[in-house]
């Protein structure tokens, strides 16, 4: 079973893909993490020098390499399902994966 979790940016996708996957003793991955794992770099630096063009080309790959995976729980970038490859992007993660959507309200 793959889970991946997916809502706005700050929205807690981490917190609960963790616990997820703590519960359900499945692999727990974050696109963020792994960009900046494998890059060495923040992902503020990443889109201050590459701009986000460049990072969703990263975020794209992560999800590539990702997709083959079982047994995983993954916490997507904020904006993975907003970017101009977006049906690209969500039929990779609807084929044969459960999703989780994370939704928040903020009051005034």
């Amino acid at each position: 079973m793959n889970i991946f979790i997916v809502g706005p940016m700050g929205s807690g996708k981490s917190t609960v893909g963790k616990i997820i996957s703590d519960e359900m003793f499945l692999n727990f991955f974050d696109t963020d993490e792994e960009i900046e794992s494998r890059t060495g770099a923040s992902i503020d630096w990443i889109f201050d020098l590459e701009g986000e063009d460049g990072f969703r080309k990263r975020e794209r790959s992560i999800l590539n390499e990702m997709v083959i995976k079982n047994s995983i729980v993954l916490s997507t970038g904020g904006g993975i399902i907003l970017s101009e490859n977006r049906i690209f992007i969500s039929n990779k993660i609807i084929n044969n994966k459960t999703i989780v959507l994370i939704s928040i309200f903020i009051k005034n």
